[in-house]
């Protein structure tokens, strides 16, 4: 849909008159046997545009993705499997995109080959989405990840998918943390449950865990509010990937903190 091949049900695209799309799918390309590797390229564009003024002629590109001067001479139909999609990536790198959409590049892609893409699109100036099952490759291309969490719930965490597996972990545990203080908090103890004698006497709080009491009820509605700021910062688009990392770093300091100083006002609140 992205690219005009597959029309919405409803709603629309609105694309940028300067969005030049490279499409790399799955199913390759369908190529004229008959061809040399060189024409086939060549048909295409007579260099690449590498950005910052450097550019590649068409027999460079395709020494730089490992066809050596003799295989771009030689016939498609004597590639292998693998070479074809090798060319099918040159084919959509050579038409200079500045919005690339990868379908599982990785596959059937020896290590070498593997190198030389992971290079470009670490250089690449321009916009990639990239979908794939290769975590490693994923760790060391991409600066952020479209989480789909279902029922139409669509997060953007600035970061590699190592780092959103840590985040998502520390999440969990700190979840299951809170829960076992509310349910803690909930259950009925042995001296509510007894009837009260008033000769007990109830532990009250000292003027120090007073003060301490009434600063988290300030504290934490602020941190509250941070964490919030945060968020409407982080899926605004607006941000580089730099300012969008020292955030996440920072949301995760702040929803930590919430957590201790909740765990704390709670603790204080049964004596207050």
């Amino acid at each position: 849909m992205l690219i005009g091949e597959v029309e919405p049900d409803s709603g629309c695209f609105d694309i940028g008159e300067t969005v030049k799309f490279g499409y790399y799918s799955q199913d390759g390309l369908q190529f004229d046997e008959q061809m040399k590797v060189i024409d086939v390229v060549q048909d295409i564009a007579e260099y690449v545009d590498l950005g910052d003024g450097k550019k590649l002629g068409v027999s460079q590109f395709l020494n730089h993705f490992l066809f050596a001067p003799e295989k771009q001479h030689s016939y498609v139909y004597k590639l292998s499997g693998g070479e074809k999609r090798r060319l099918h990536l040159c084919t959509v790198l050579m038409r200079n995109p500045n919005f690339l959409v990868l379908d599982e590049p990785t596959n059937d892609l020896d290590i070498v080959t593997l190198n030389v893409l992971e290079e470009y699109l670490q250089n690449f100036k321009g916009c990639a989405i990239v979908v794939s099952h290769d975590r490693y490759f994923m760790d060391k291309v991409v600066d952020h990840l479209l989480v789909f969490k279902g029922n139409a719930e669509l997060k953007d965490f600035p970061g590699n998918y190592t780092q959103y597996r840590e985040w998502k972990e520390a999440q969990e545990q700190l979840e299951k943390e809170a829960e076992a203080a509310l349910q803690a908090k909930n259950k009925p103890t042995p001296e509510k449950q007894a009837p009260k004698n008033t000769s007990d006497t109830k532990k009250k709080l000292s003027f120090k865990e007073r003060k301490e009491f009434e600063a988290l009820e300030e504290e934490i509605p602020v941190l509250e509010q941070e964490k919030a700021d945060l968020e409407t910062a982080m899926s605004s688009g607006t941000l580089s990937n730099e300012e969008l990392l020292i955030k996440s770093e920072r949301i995760t300091q702040v929803i930590e903190e919430i957590d201790i100083k909740t765990m704390r006002w709670l603790e204080l609140s049964e004596l207050a």
